[in-house]
């Protein structure tokens, strides 16, 4: 093997290098015709550059790293990640990302500017150590696919980029529900059945707030305790056909079948029963959904939206989802905005989230003797120690045991009036002879 060597031939000049031998002979790539030495060179060493990368031609890039990660996002982005992970990848790119390096060429970017940037993130915001991650995260995968699937640099610059020393570390903020305050939240929403049941829902489950609101009744097995746990919903911006999508589980260790305690099973059990009670009650002015298949393109189904039914019409798709308002209106996670709003200026819960009952869930049953793999299956977790991973096996047994240990340690008058769901016929009745729309 040798460098680009160049001589005259004539009135022009000739590259040639030598490349590997094939049966023992030497072989060489060369090629004549240039008008200059200088041209003959540098068409020597962008050739003799394509070879040493087994073919594959590289050129210099000189698109700023601002616009690559435009074309990141529209080109791998939104084929391989969902909705809402592009949504967060996009805001740490322009409030984080684009300010500091998006100036610069994507080609000229180095291992030492990269770390520089991080260590100044960590000086400026008091951000978690996660949500720092989460912004290398991003660079991290904007640079290996710049390098190893679109070749417009020759190196991965973000290897070695790393987080410093953080001596003060912000945490996430998350709330352990008492049993006090679930007693209060209930209390307070009494009426508000769809938010109760809903709230007891990933109360007794932990189950994440976009699983919740994907249940349909299809997906709850009352015979066998089971609910089965295969979607997620998410939203994108509303158009005529609204806004709520759903979609797989955040992870394939996310579909799942969690068990369905005494408390909650009531709950679930009599909720229904109001819910058909009041599909009578409002008849042909109650609302019904279906799904519809978006595609792309090229004709693949790329996302499923949920999609309000029209009067008089028959749909094959219908989907009958769980927690939407008295009248059937499906709101998504909209449905717990305002309660929420409640919580924590009038009730005085600062600082929670729905999605803290899932971690408030797994924490009751972690310090009550349930295996952290049990733990981990219920919640649809993967991650977990490897000894734990390979020498703790998950049985339906100790799931199910797992649900009836949260649900002794929930006992309360309050919950045990919420979960009948009683349907107050007589003012039922006096309201829809009066058509006042109902409020529960």
């Amino acid at each position: 093997m040798g460098n680009v060597n160049v001589i005259k031939r004539g009135n022009v000049y000739q590259y040639k290098f030598e490349i590997a031998s094939v049966g023992g002979k030497r072989k060489f790539i060369n090629k004549s015709g240039f008008k200059t030495k200088a041209e003959a060179i540098e068409c020597g060493n962008l050739a003799y550059t394509e070879y040493i990368n087994a073919g594959v031609p590289f050129k210099e890039c000189k698109m700023s790293y601002s616009d690559y990660l435009d074309y990141w996002l529209n080109n791998y982005c939104k084929t391989n990640l969902k909705f809402s992970t592009i949504q967060a990848y996009t805001t740490l790119i322009n409030k984080y990302i684009k300010p500091k390096l998006g100036m610069y060429r994507l080609s000229t970017i180095t291992s030492v500017r990269l770390n520089i940037f991080i260590s100044e993130l960590v000086e400026e915001y008091e951000f978690s150590r996660s949500y720092f991650k989460n912004i290398l995260k991003v660079v991290k995968g904007s640079f290996r696919d710049a390098c190893d699937i679109y070749g417009m640099i020759k190196y991965n610059p973000a290897l070695t980029i790393r987080l410093p020393r953080m001596d003060i570390e912000k945490e996430e903020v998350k709330h352990l529900y008492t049993l006090d305050e679930v007693t209060m939240i209930l209390d307070r929403f009494k009426g508000q059945d769809a938010f109760t049941c809903s709230f007891l829902t990933s109360c007794f489950t932990g189950m994440r707030t976009g699983e919740v609101f994907a249940l349909t009744w299809e997906d709850i097995d009352f015979e066998e305790r089971i609910i089965h746990i295969k979607h997620s919903i998410y939203d994108k911006p509303r158009d005529d056909k609204g806004r709520w999508y759903i979609g797989t589980t955040k992870t394939i260790s996310g579909t799942r079948d969690v068990y369905i305690s005494s408390t909650l099973l009531s709950a679930l059990k009599n909720f229904k029963k109001k819910q058909d009670y009041l599909k009578k009650l409002y008849g042909k002015k109650y609302i019904y959904y279906h799904k519809e298949e978006v595609t792309n393109s090229f004709g693949k189904v790329i996302e499923t939206r949920i999609i309000e039914n029209k009067k008089g019409y028959k749909y094959d798709n219908n989907i009958d989802l769980v927690f939407v308002k008295p009248n059937g209106n499906y709101v998504g996670t909209d449905l717990i905005r305002y309660p929420f709003k409640i919580i924590r200026n009038e009730l005085g819960i600062k600082h929670c989230r729905f999605y803290d009952l899932r971690g408030s869930y797994a924490t009751k049953i972690l310090n009550n003797g349930i295996e952290r793999r049990e733990v981990a299956d219920i919640l649809g977790h993967k991650d977990v120690s490897t000894t734990e991973n390979y020498y703790i096996s998950s049985t339906s047994d100790t799931r199910k045991n797992a649900t009836e240990v949260f649900d002794s340690l929930m006992k309360s008058d309050v919950i045990d009036e919420i979960v009948e769901y009683k349907i107050w016929f007589h003012f039922l009745f006096f309201c829809s002879f009066l058509e006042v729309p109902l409020s529960f």
